[in-house]
């Protein structure tokens, strides 16, 4: 099969794999094969373009012309195929690990999830291979109204509340600002193709591109840069598996891989430098992972402390890419890939959690650790990977982001950054540490004839999927080269 051909394949395989869910509606183990078959094709195929992209070889394919010089078109990048490969990968854990989830949980419509799940995944695809602005902005807002049913699954007001806030606040963004960015480029560049180096000429007053720039930070919600980040908490309420697409398959990857995307291929590190807006811009991003760490620090249910956490950790993946410097850059990249394994692993843990001890409060998980050995062990391995210390890859991705700020000699940054790994510190390892450490006198420990506690675990399937992730985490720190080669190849 050509490149091209697997390319239209990486971009239709989800799509094929709704149509199978659907067929397979009322034979669940069969629904949920064909789920897992669908995306462990969509990865060996997306692996497959590895190879030659990194040899050189252009690989792209145009779909239609909707208006002169505006096309829906796909071409494979660096970038683009580190982000396929992430979310095409955790596709495959997190279906598996949802299986566990909705069927111990006895979640109801479960069809319906796995196909828009399945509809999500190929939004994805289209984000990341698409070649210019107008193909990302059609695949990014499919991306959002597929996640919204998502979002309001359990159906009670509570969730029918947390979409809204999520929907008004990514369609507002989008439209306000998002839409109108792509407009002006359009206007002042002349084109909205993805270009090495940026497409504004050196004439463009920087006036102009620092309003462009601010437009398109605020207009990309899912990145959750504040005062935008509302939406994150509030969606929340979904179950779990919901969650871990939302902050490390799907839609807050999509924020953030958009940004960076904008930031190196239609302004250029060069152009980003010379414009006034990207300082300011830098501290926004900082205070917002320095805020949000606080507020992370103070939230007693789990899964709001875990949603804090993430609209942090984007604000490295901002701030890395507006520094405009390689090293910058590259952690900024690094950090998508790092994040996604290490928070998907903490979701899976409070989901399991939920199933197995129907815990949900931070102050709960005392000596839980005792019961659930390998879902507190995982959870320690995702910390430490979010914290970015090793042995895990969050190592490489906050040195980087160290790096960055050295060579743009932003030391309040650098600081900052430090400051809110002690943060991160604080909030996470307290939980897996109490859990082994500590005892607590209101859990129900059931003990075996010799004394000795009962192993109580979230179903195999989602304990099988945390493991994979949680090791996931160690493999990066060990062997990151291949994204590492991706991402030089890409900057």
């Amino acid at each position: 099969m050509s490149d091209a051909n697997l390319l239209q394949l990486s971009l239709l395989l989800p799509l094929l794999a709704l149509v199978g869910i659907q067929f397979t509606a009322r034979r669940e183990n069969l629904r949920e094969a064909v789920s897992l078959v669908a995306a462990s094709a969509l990865f060996v195929v997306v692996a497959q373009l590895y190879q030659p992209l990194l040899a050189g070889q252009t690989i792209a394919v145009h779909w239609i012309d909707v208006l002169p010089g505006l096309a829906l078109a796909f071409r494979v990048e660096p970038l683009g195929l580190m982000f396929a490969l992430v979310a095409s990968f955790l596709w495959i854990v997190t279906t598996l690990y949802a299986i566990g989830y909705m069927r111990g949980h006895g979640e109801r419509n479960q069809t319906r999830f796995f196909s828009l799940f399945a509809l999500s995944i190929a939004a994805v695809m289209g984000i990341a291979f698409a070649e210019n602005l107008f193909t990302l902005f059609v695949f990014y807002e499919i991306l959002t109204l597929c996640t919204y049913p998502l979002v309001t699954h359990a159906g009670t007001d509570k969730a029918r509340q947390g979409g809204r806030v999520y929907l008004s606040i990514l369609l507002g963004t989008s439209v306000g600002f998002f839409l109108l960015a792509i407009v002006a480029t359009w206007l002042l560049a002349g084109t909205l193709s993805f270009q090495p180096g940026g497409i504004f000429s050196p004439e463009t007053s920087v006036a102009l591109l620092s309003v462009l720039l601010v437009l398109f930070v605020f207009g990309v919600g899912k990145a959750a840069i504040m005062p935008f980040h509302r939406w994150l908490p509030a969606a929340m309420v979904a179950p779990t598996p919901v969650s871990a697409l939302l902050h490390a398959v799907a839609v807050v990857k999509a924020g953030v891989f958009v940004l960076l995307k904008v930031c190196l291929l239609i302004f250029g590190i060069d152009t980003l430098k010379s414009i006034p807006a990207t300082e300011w811009l830098l501290y926004l991003a900082g205070a917002s992972i320095l805020l949000a760490s606080i507020v992370a620090l103070r939230q007693q249910n789990l899964k709001k402390r875990l949603a804090y956490s993430t609209v942090s950790q984007l604000g490295y993946i901002t701030l890395g890419a507006l520094l405009a410097t390689s090293a910058g850059m590259t952690g900024s990249a690094l950090h998508i890939v790092m994040h996604a394994f290490g928070k998907i692993t903490l979701f899976f843990c409070a989901g399991a959690i939920l199933v197995a001890a129907h815990k949900t409060e931070v102050g709960e998980l005392r000596g839980l650790g005792r019961q659930m050995p390998v879902t507190m062990t995982a959870f320690f391995v995702a910390s430490l990977c979010i914290i970015g210390i090793p042995p895990t890859g969050g190592t490489w991705s906050k040195w980087y982001l160290m790096l960055g700020t050295f060579e743009a000699e932003q030391w309040i940054l650098m600081a900052l950054l430090m400051v809110s790994s002690l943060l991160s510190i604080a909030y996470l390892l307290p939980i897996p540490l109490r859990a082994f450490f500590s005892r607590n006198p209101d859990l129900q420990n059931t003990p075996t004839s010799d004394g000795a506690t009962v192993i109580k675990e979230a179903p195999l399937p989602s304990l099988i999927a945390l493991g994979v992730t949680a090791a996931g985490c160690i493999y990066l720190l060990l062997f990151p080269n291949a994204f590492y080669q991706l991402i030089k190849a890409g900057i």
